[in-house]
């Protein structure tokens, strides 16, 4: 496989798993009385950690330095073996690196992720946006 075709297929692959995550995430309620929080709790096993979103199934686990990661597809599942970076993710109230396997995920309304160090962050952040 040539560079090129490398990353049209790439591409091609983050394209369709971003649809298939705005497809989920379009089924969601509507804002009103009920409303779900602005960021809730995301278990890992719903959610691609190449792509960041959060799925309404369980994603292909990743087993790399007996930890596990998860990914949407068998594209997303090599990445997460081959590319060490694609594994940490950034606490966005302490600005800290995260293991995305070890960190308290967050989901937000339109299916994208954050990745927080603690608890504390998490809900220290939920609580700003819900202000």
């Amino acid at each position: 496989m040539t560079w090129r075709s490398f990353t049209v297929a790439a591409l091609a692959l983050v394209v369709t798993c971003l649809a298939l995550a705005g497809a989920a995430a379009a089924g969601e309620s509507a804002p009103g009385e009920g409303e779900k929080p602005a960021l809730q709790r995301a278990e890992p096993k719903y959610v691609c950690m190449v792509n960041d979103r959060v799925f309404d199934k369980e994603q292909i686990p990743v087993e790399v330095e007996n930890r596990t990661y998860y990914g949407c597809c068998q594209m997303c599942k090599q990445a997460l073996t081959e590319r060490p970076e694609l594994r940490s993710g950034t606490d966005p109230v302490s600005g800290k690196p995260v293991d995305k396997a070890k960190s308290v995920i967050g989901s937000l309304a339109d299916g994208s992720v954050l990745y927080f160090e603690s608890d504390k962050t998490f809900i220290e952040y939920q609580k700003k946006l819900a202000r």
